[in-house]
């Protein structure tokens, strides 16, 4: 084999082959789970020796609005957007050379198709970008070169996730084909399409130069009065304490002065935690080693498409005559000097890590096994715990921002993230939802946890081309954080979810237990792999598009709580006390309905943005002060409120409840009682009869109304009962202090087996949920949706005079009327849906399904998505009526029924207990 033989021979021509940019080099060790502890030259001689050798390129401000730090894609892309949106002042400082860091050795590829709505916009902008926006503005070539992407699918289950995207794409205009292994051939003759199932080709992906595209954008940012300064390390941040407890940027420090400022965004890369280190902040991202090889000449090449061989974990970059070739193995390198070494940094390929990467692309272009090795490059990338990058304003210190850990898509999100993050800086929050990259998704337990954090990044990085299935859950860095009836749960055959790193039920295994085991690192570096491992092996069925084995079960969990009784474990909520002075001022203030109702009330509500879009949808109940520190009844003076909040957004509303407080200037306590408590939510029709065993109180309609709440005793244990519902049928929540869970929840199902009472979890849920029309926190809910678009209008006090966050925001839109609607949609026939199918009216596209579940009450497919109208105008409920609709889901359509109101108990009796 010639092209491996080649790339041994070759291994050391790397410094060579790469000329100037290999100024420093370390060598590459062998990797393991733990850190090395091998001794590197510290962090602050290099630093020194780097100030010597060279100065800044240009003299240091007194001050600036904004400092970002790094001058890579991310630091260029967000200097940039800053100044277009009108931040003049803004200085960007880079530690050596523009795109010195990782942006250096990435492959600059583009692909316009992701499993994510909001990526597919964050991609559509930075295609903007870079191949015709900074041409206008400068007059300079970026190096965006269009020749396509070419998805390689050699299974059914491939296919199907490519036909998934070729969907998705159609609402937004992206051209994309599934062509058969002979079209496949035809379009690309060097391929090897003997083992294809299929392929999906995007005409329009293609590849930037990382150089070329950086520096033309800090031209444009120059050219509006940014100031980009090479050769200048960051050496400290100053941070200081305002009057009311906040910490602040101050100033950040280098070698040859200090700027003055109220933010810094932090665009470093790899070394981003050592950055963040200097405030106080936590970045949960490592370093890994990520290497690629590029070939010699390839007769027949030129103009071919860049390729994506997922299942054999290998992308070929077309590069001229030649290809760049690099994958993703379940055997990264760890990068550990990072902590210590802040400087350049080039390795040596490991050809053992590397030979799974060659075999793959001599299995699809067999050419290669003929072809020589013109140059090898190894660098640093930085992966985070999901796979997402860091972004927004970190929890410990207000004006600090992250625009780090890109997972290797630093090039190709870098637009959209860039635009997203400078708006965030000038305006306090970005325009897309982009709660998935923001930082504040990561519990604060977590940020920190070394173990967490490299596990989770090493299982993000080992399944970076994986199929993307619905149901997927990691089984890295698993129990984390666990309720008190976790145990008895698992005895019972729950199946975990991990959300935000807490355990809650997803379904329940009639077969026994499925524990989640210690991390085996997918049996890489020689550790041994989990054998036997129950919770793996139900994982690995869930890996379908269709329904799984065990659809049948959550149908039985869903329609017993229909037509008897279920109990829900829902202890990973997030529970909060408003208190203080001005408490009073602070709920009408930050809550869109008004929750003065009176103590015993229990109000549904939404958090808005100046925009008026959702932050998230939680309910608040009125309570009278305690007179003891139990987490049910703290002491406090004035009006106090109990928030409980869904668990996956808890933190992220934490910090917006607090940065609202701190920006309004009120006096008020949010105390975090979370892990002290609790919540058990008792569901069905049989639920009162049940609970009335059990609780010391009557639970009448007439002394227990819906959307009330009471402390009260059950089994001998004071809880607070609330009557609420989550899936649309007469129930009740218990938040029950932690050392009293076991009890109340052992006397539950003792009471309720006479009723037919069974365990449910999320999955039923969601079912149940949908079926019943509720809003899904970041589904069918998002922080770029209103609630007048979403159908929940009856949550806003626009009848009153009382001023609340977002209250013009939604004026101004009702007087406009309504360009985007929430719609819910059924199929008669038995598909499963997951959402992100295109959703058609008159044959047009006009959006997506944001969520989709099989309703087992109706016996129908449900999905909720927002409809638009093609010619821009007001959608109209009477819009809605007269459009004729269909679905599509992987190239296939499908009949659908629209509907404005829920298709299940549309006169909302059931949760009035009427049945």
């Amino acid at each position: 084999m010639a092209f491996v033989g080649t790339a041994v021979r070759k291994a050391g021509m790397c410094r060579a082959a790469l000329g100037p940019l290999c100024r420093s080099a370390s060598r590459c060790y062998s990797s393991a789970p733990e850190p090395t502890s091998e001794k590197s030259v510290p962090y602050e001689k290099i630093l020194k020796q780097e100030s010597e050798l060279s100065g800044p390129t240009k003299p240091l401000p007194k001050s600036a609005e904004a400092v970002v730090i790094g001058g890579g894609s991310l630091g260029c892309q967000t200097v940039y957007h800053l100044t277009k949106m009108g931040m003049t002042n803004v200085v960007l400082l880079e530690r050596d050379r523009l795109t010195a860091g990782t942006t250096w050795h990435t492959a600059g590829l583009l692909w316009q198709l992701r499993p994510s709505d909001v990526e597919v916009e964050l991609l559509a902008h930075t295609r903007q970008v870079v191949s015709a926006d900074l041409e206008q503005e400068t007059g300079l070539h970026t190096g965006w070169i269009q020749n396509g992407g070419l998805f390689i699918a050699s299974n059914k289950q491939r296919l199907d996730e490519y036909k998934r995207l070729m969907s998705l794409g159609k609402v937004y205009g992206i051209e994309s084909h599934v062509l058969s292994p002979a079209e496949t051939k035809d379009l690309y003759p060097l391929m090897n399409v003997d083992d294809l199932y299929g392929t999906l080709y995007v005409p329009k992906d293609g590849t930037m130069d990382p150089a070329g595209t950086c520096t033309t954008l800090t031209r444009a940012a120059a050219a509006k009065g940014a100031t980009v300064i090479e050769n200048c390390p960051v050496t400290g941040v100053q941070v200081h304490t305002d009057d009311l407890g906040v910490k602040r940027v101050k100033a950040v420090e280098t070698d040859h002065g200090t700027i003055q400022t109220p933010c810094i965004v932090n665009c470093a890369g790899v070394w981003a935690a050592k950055l963040g280190e200097m405030a106080g902040v936590n970045v949960p991202l490592i370093a890994m080693h990520h290497a690629y090889v590029v070939t010699e000449r390839i007769q027949g090449i030129q103009n071919m498409p860049n390729v994506r061989d997922h299942d054999a974990s290998v992308y070929l970059r077309l590069q001229g005559d030649a290809l760049s070739v690099g994958g993703y193995e379940e055997n990264p390198i760890f990068w550990d000097e990072v902590s210590e070494k802040f400087a350049f940094s080039l390795f040596d390929l490991d050809w053992d890590v590397f030979m799974q990467h060659i075999e793959g692309a001599i299995n699809r272009v067999p050419a290669l096994e003929q072809t020589g090795i013109k140059s090898t490059v190894c660098g640093p990338e930085s992966f985070t715990a999901d796979h997402k990058p860091l972004m927004g304003e970190a929890p410990e210190v207000r004006g600090y921002f992250l625009g780090c850990g890109f997972n290797s898509a630093g090039m190709m999100l870098g637009g959209g993230c860039g635009k997203e993050l400078a708006h965030w800086i000038i305006h306090g929050r970005p325009e897309k939802d982009m709660y998935g990259y923001d930082i504040r998704r990561f519990h604060h337990s977590l940020t920190n946890n070394n173990r967490w954090i490299r596990e989770r990044s090493h299982e993000s990085y080992a399944k970076n081309y994986s199929v993307v299935f619905p149901f997927d859950e990691p089984l890295a860095s698993r129990n984390m954080r666990k309720d008190p009836i976790h145990k008895l749960l698992l005895d019972q055959g729950c199946v975990f979810q991990e959300r935000h790193g807490w355990e809650r039920p997803g379904w329940f295994n009639p077969d026994g237990p499925a524990p989640v085991l210690d991390y085996d690192y997918y049996g890489a570096y020689g550790l041994p792999k989990n054998e036997n491992y129950k919770y793996n092996d139900l994982l690995d069925k869930e890996y379908t598009f269709s329904f799984p084995p065990h659809h049948h079960v959550i149908k039985k969990e869903c329609l017993t709580c229909r037509n008897a009784v279920a109990v829900f474990d829902m202890s990973y909520f997030g529970k909060f006390y408003l208190v203080g002075p001005d408490s009073k001022k602070a709920a009408d203030w930050l809550f869109s309905a008004d929750v003065n109702k009176g103590v015993g009330s229990t109000v549904y509500t939404c958090m808005l943005n100046k925009k008026g879009g959702v932050e998230s949808d939680l309910t608040v109940s009125r309570i009278e002060p305690g007179s003891t520190h139990s987490p049910l009844t703290p002491k406090f003076e004035g009006d106090g409120y109990y928030l409980a909040i869904g668990g996956g957004v808890a933190q992220q509303n934490w910090c917006h409840i607090q940065t609202v407080l701190q920006n309004e200037g009120l006096r008020c306590q949010l105390l975090d009682r979370s892990e002290d408590m609790g919540m058990v939510s008792i569901q069905g029709p049989r639920s009162r009869d049940l609970l009335q065993e059990l609780l010391d109180t009557d639970l009448s309609n007439e002394s227990f109304p819906f959307s009330t709440h009471k402390l009260v005793k059950a089994a001998g244990h004071e809880v607070r009962a609330m009557r609420l519902s989550f899936v649309g049928e007469m129930g009740w929540e218990l938040h029950v202090p932690r050392d009293s869970c076991v009890p109340v929840y052992q006397a539950v199902m003792a009471a309720g087996a006479k009723y037919g009472i069974c365990n449910a979890g999320y999955r039923a849920i969601d079912s149940l949920s949908i079926e019943k029309g509720y809003r899904h926190w970041h589904a069918d809910l998002r922080p770029d949706d209103t609630p007048l678009e979403a159908g929940l209008a009856f949550t806003c006090k626009l009848k009153s005079s009382i001023p609340f966050l977002g209250r013009e925001a939604l004026e101004a839109q009702r007087k406009r009327g309504l360009r985007r609607r929430i719609v819910c949609f059924t199929i008669d026939e038995k598909v499963p849906m997951f959402g992100l199918e295109a959703i058609f009216r008159n044959g047009q596209p006009v959006g997506h399904l944001r969520r989709s579940e099989y309703g087992f009450a109706i016996d129908k497919t449900i999905g909720y998505g927002y409809i638009r109208n093609p010619d821009g105008g007001v959608v109209s409920p009477d819009f809605v009526r007269s459009g004729k609709f269909t679905l599509e889901r992987m190239g296939v359509v499908y009949e659908a029924t629209a509907h404005l109101k829920s298709p299940f108990d549309a006169e909302n009796k059931r949760v009035k207990g009427i049945y």
